[in-house]
């Protein structure tokens, strides 16, 4: 589904991906571990087209990205981010809804809401949560409204960026169940960057190991803790000796 093809990008004298060489199956879910400032958030800005990379190709579903259409490219997507990034100023339906009320997917007002009710539901959250504002809700339920919002209008590509930070280790696990049960009833392709280790084993079918620039190891999240690689191997038990460099 996704396609990655030695993929560069600097910024000024920063060169951040080195020539990133990735492939994602369809209907399944990659999980780019690494840590920080290694290339994970630029890589996944390259394949939305938010950043346009210096050299290589993204492919979508056997196309360029460069060669369609950008309003129908990216209706293909939908996306978790960081800390949940809803907007305060409306309510939670209107969240949930805002892809439905807008464009090529613009729905009649009463439907999107009948739309994000039942989204909301999905993800464990009553019916009454959609006329409160973002505000009066816990961190947990910021991020259910915000994973409500990623597959409001069934998309075949989802993006998760760190969905369990800031969240206890109960919401964190709640959260990692709820996309792991999304993806697969939806038969989405599921792209997640994240440095939570429980997560990538909860929600991964395929893991890549990023860092500096360029994909180090990427394989089966059963053949992580055995990849022989010293990259993953460091990063998963969180050594502090080995190839990666603590920034001290």
């Amino acid at each position: 589904m996704i396609e990655l093809r030695d993929i560069h990008k600097t910024f000024g004298s920063n060169h951040v991906l080195r020539g990133v060489n990735l492939s994602i199956p369809k209907g399944s879910s990659m999980v780019i571990i690494g840590g920080s400032g290694t290339g994970k958030s630029v890589t996944l800005k390259c394949i939305l087209g938010l950043v346009t990379p210096d050299q290589g190709q993204i492919l979508v579903g056997g196309q360029n990205v460069e060669d369609v259409s950008r309003d129908a490219f990216l209706a293909r997507f939908g996306m978790l981010f960081q800390g949940a990034a809803l907007f305060d100023s409306i309510p939670v339906w209107q969240n949930v809804a805002f892809r439905l009320m807008r464009g090529a997917l613009k729905r009649p007002k009463a439907e999107a809401r009948e739309i994000a009710i039942e989204k909301l539901r999905r993800v464990g959250l009553k019916p009454e949560v959609a006329d409160k504002f973002p505000a009066e809700l816990s961190g947990g339920m910021q991020k259910r409204v915000g994973l409500a919002r990623a597959i409001a209008a069934d998309p075949e590509i989802i993006f998760f960026d760190e969905p369990t930070t800031g969240l206890d280790p109960i919401m964190s696990g709640v959260i990692n169940d709820l996309i792991r049960e999304i993806v697969t009833e939806m038969g989405a392709t599921a792209l997640t960057i994240t440095h939570d280790m429980t997560s990538v084993r909860a929600i991964a079918d395929n893991v890549a190991m990023l860092h500096d620039g360029v994909v180090k190891w990427t394989g089966a999240v059963n053949d992580m803790d055995t990849s022989g690689d010293p990259y993953v191997d460091q990063f998963i038990h969180g050594r502090a000796e080995g190839p990666i460099a603590a920034v001290r």
